[in-house]
């Protein structure tokens, strides 16, 4: 499943991050991000009916899109986010159970990271991306010295949290990878017509900054 992952962000490293999705509004808002040019769509377990936006997301989407599971907290929340159809799982925290229960079934792991100690724990339990959050509590010179250190080449940083078009250059330039929106693009609250208008602002900017070809 990483390898799908892997390819996802390859196409644009750019995650939709939808927490409070509601599942009578999935078909529609993942047709509109992936009309915008999203290939990875995250949905936080911690949302009322979250498995079920997860699988309806899932069977609306291009087989090209990679569809997971946010704040993933236990091996419990493993079984249920794999058993909703999630192809990667996302935490806000670094949980060794978590990582083993989630790459032993096959499933890309990206935990949440704030210190060097734990960016480099999570790339020894087998993380496929580090989570930088929250990343405007950190901000880019803390991104910066993590990068001095992490091994060049294996390790891709997506800095989640206070993330949005206007400062993707700012984190780009201290060495992120790509990037996870929250807030930015989606709360529950937006019309469909407004998110849909962000994700279109968004992906350019994304695209163009880090030479994605269309």
């Amino acid at each position: 499943m990483s390898s799908k992952l892997s390819r996802a962000l390859d196409a644009l490293p750019l995650m939709a991050i939808l927490r409070g999705l509601e599942p009578s509004r999935a078909a529609a808002i993942a047709k509109d991000l992936v009309a915008a040019g999203f290939t990875a769509i995250e949905v936080p377990l911690n949302g009322a009916g979250a498995t079920d936006s997860i699988s309806i997301v899932k069977a609306n989407v291009p087989a090209h899109v990679a569809v997971g599971a946010g704040t993933v907290l236990s091996v419990a929340d493993v079984n249920v986010a794999r058993h909703a159809g999630a192809e990667f799982l996302v935490s806000p925290n670094l949980n060794a159970d978590v990582m083993r229960a989630g790459n032993a079934s096959g499933l890309a792991m990206m935990p949440g990271v704030f210190t060097p100690s734990e960016a480099f724990a999570a790339l020894e339990l087998g993380a496929f991306a580090l989570k930088l959050f929250p990343a405007d509590a950190l901000g880019t010179a803390g991104l910066k010295a993590l990068r001095s250190v992490l091994p060049k080449g294996q390790a891709l940083v997506y800095p989640v949290s206070g993330i949005d078009e206007t400062s993707f250059a700012t984190w780009a330039a201290a060495g992120a990878d790509g990037f996870g929106v929250g807030s930015s693009l989606f709360k529950p609250s937006y019309p469909d017509n407004d998110i849909a208008e962000r994700a279109r602002r968004m992906v350019p900017v994304c695209r163009n900054l880090l030479r994605i070809k269309t």
